[in-house]
């Protein structure tokens, strides 16, 4: 069966950014391999109109960088001055695009090889689960270049790695490997050179599998619980787990397993 996309999917095949879905699995690829799929506006824009606008039988997203690397950051070449009020509006536009990565309808993961570089690590912890290759290398090089993040990297970094590291790497330009990053948060796997788009997928396509309701639920209810007070925590997580489980998916599943017709959970 062919995929009929919507027009904006088709728009942003010729900003850098194609869609192909793997059955369940949209595969998200950033096409600028001679500039190190270094992110323009028009990229950012595509990757928004993308994940805003998934195909309807999409359960799960993968995204990853066409040639060497998956991404090494903002196009220098497209940087223009602006006074203060079009830099909090340029930067606000990349927050929405970003925001449609995580916050969107299914679960994302990112597959890393090469340069994690400034915009392409904020875009990579936009993503739910992060799947390095032992190419990859985690820079912030914007502290050293006069600038700041502003694709929302100061609120999403520090959550996988914390602030002093995130503060490290951007006062002295400090460069992670793929080890080492895996090692402080940056990734949840490691894989051979040549093969996280691969494991990406395998993962995707588990993850389409869950419940909607339940991989919702980890995407946008559980990060917000984890920044709440504990009372407004526990409370949200009540409603969302009531919520959940009242799911026609959720109640069959349930069922098949107290009859023996589900897998067990094992250490294999």
């Amino acid at each position: 069966m062919t995929t009929t996309f919507h027009p904006s999917i088709e728009r942003a095949r010729s900003n850098g950014v194609s869609l192909e879905m793997h059955g369940a699995v949209a595969v998200v690829r950033l096409c600028r391999p001679t500039k190190r799929n270094a992110l323009s506006d028009t990229l950012i824009e595509a990757l928004r109109d993308i994940f805003q606008n998934l195909p309807a039988e999409a359960r799960a997203a993968v995204v990853h960088g066409e040639g060497d690397h998956f991404c090494a950051g903002l196009d220098l070449s497209e940087l223009k001055e602006r006074d203060a009020g079009e830099g909090v509006h340029h930067s606000r536009s990349w927050h929405a695009a970003l925001e449609a990565v995580q916050f969107g309808r299914v679960p994302v993961i990112a597959a890393l090889h090469g340069a994690v570089v400034g915009g392409g690590l904020e875009l990579a912890s936009a993503s739910h689960i992060r799947v390095a290759d032992d190419s990859t290398f985690y820079a912030l090089p914007e502290g050293t270049r006069g600038i700041f993040v502003g694709g929302g990297g100061s609120v999403r970094i520090p959550k996988l790695i914390g602030v002093a590291r995130m503060t490290d790497m951007m006062m002295t330009g400090r460069v992670y490997n793929a080890q080492d990053g895996e090692r402080l948060g940056f990734a949840q796997y490691l894989v051979p050179a040549g093969e996280s788009l691969a494991k990406a997928i395998e993962l995707a396509t588990r993850i389409a599998t869950n419940a909607p309701l339940t991989n919702y639920a980890l995407m946008h209810a559980l990060p917000r619980i984890a920044e709440q007070p504990a009372d407004h925590g526990f409370m949200t997580e009540a409603l969302m787990s009531s919520i959940a489980q009242a799911a026609p998916e959720a109640k069959a599943r349930v069922r098949a397993f107290l009859e023996g017709k589900a897998p067990k959970v094992s250490k294999d």
